[in-house]
């Protein structure tokens, strides 16, 4: 699908039939959404540049991702999608910032996409060129990673609550859960902050930002966009620290119960040794036809039991 905004105008146009399609003036954005091979020659013919297929855009290296060619300027992020979730995703977009409008392929439909259509619905004038487009459309994208990130560190604040409490170690297995979770949002936000952050460096050399309107606005988002990682950073600490806190407690509260058994099995080693003795089936043993020998086996099975309690105890074992 390929949706073109044209400047001052309050809707975009959808295009029925890219073969006759003719690239309207005013044009400062050209959205195409999961494009067929017939509208990406469409937009190729129209404004003489090539459209990156979906795996090119997957790519990785970094003369993949921003580059120059044909006088356009070629530069993929992975948004963050399905922000609202516990774990988002990642998808790529390529931004293509040319003389005229701005090209925009996608094949997911992130919230700073929709966010950005509802503001140029609400403003018509908002963007007069596709360098305005551009900047405008990266703002909101670097709003919404901060509104997710906003969402992970209360996620995080609320576990460590829970870690923290003093109580016992019972369900800290969904905890753990939940704070991997938070890790993997967290990485997933680091992932999109870098791309941007190189973005805003490769395009902030590009003749179109030439105004210092322009590069005071990238100057700006950059700041955001480190100011972001920065703090995103610390959420990973604090995940990392809290993850330790709680494998460390489980650990804890695992060594408090086996010593409660060893300490058990210590105690009671002497009095089962006793009732071991007198438990064998000798003919001669004296004691077992005195009146008093189970009433003394019955005592120093006590006194051998409580002994090595009253040991650990002095020596702040218990």
């Amino acid at each position: 699908m390929i949706r073109v905004w044209c400047a001052g105008r309050s809707a975009c146009e959808q295009l029925v039939d890219p073969a006759a399609w003719t690239l309207p003036p005013d044009a400062v954005w050209i959205d195409l959404i999961a494009p067929t091979l017939e509208e990406e020659g469409a937009v190729e013919k129209a404004l003489g540049l090539s459209v990156p297929t979906r795996e090119e855009m997957a790519e990785l290296e970094a003369s993949s991702r921003v580059f120059r060619e044909n006088g356009a300027t070629y530069a993929t992020a992975d948004i963050i999608i399905h922000g609202d979730e516990e774990i988002p995703g990642v998808e790529p977009v390529t931004f293509v910032v040319t003389g005229g409008p701005l090209v925009t392929i996608r094949y997911t439909d992130p919230k700073p996409f929709r966010l950005m259509i509802e503001k140029l619905e609400r403003e018509p004038n908002r963007c007069a060129t596709g360098a305005d487009v551009f900047l405008n459309l990266m703002e909101t994208i670097i709003d919404r990673v901060s509104d997710i990130l906003s969402g992970t560190v209360l996620r995080v604040e609320t576990i460590a609550g829970h870690v923290f409490s003093g109580g016992k170690t019972v369900g800290f297995g969904k905890l753990i859960t939940k704070l991997g979770r938070a890790q993997m949002s967290n990485a997933r936000i680091e992932q999109s902050l870098a791309g941007l952050a190189r973005i805003f460096a490769f395009v902030g050399i590009d003749e179109r930002m030439d105004t210092e309107e322009a590069r005071t606005h990238l100057r700006s988002l950059a700041r955001d966009a480190e100011s972001l990682s920065a703090h995103n950073q610390s959420v990973a600490a604090s995940i990392n620290f809290q993850l330790s806190a709680a494998l460390g407690l489980i650990n804890i509260e695992q060594s408090s119960i086996i010593k409660i058994f060893s300490v058990a099995a210590v105690a009671f080693l002497p009095p089962t040794l006793i009732a071991s003795i007198y438990g064998m089936n000798f003919d001669h043993m004296p004691e077992l036809a005195q009146p008093w020998g189970y009433p003394l086996a019955v005592v120093a099975m006590v006194v051998s039991a409580i002994l090595p309690l009253a040991w650990f105890r002095k020596q702040g074992w218990l």
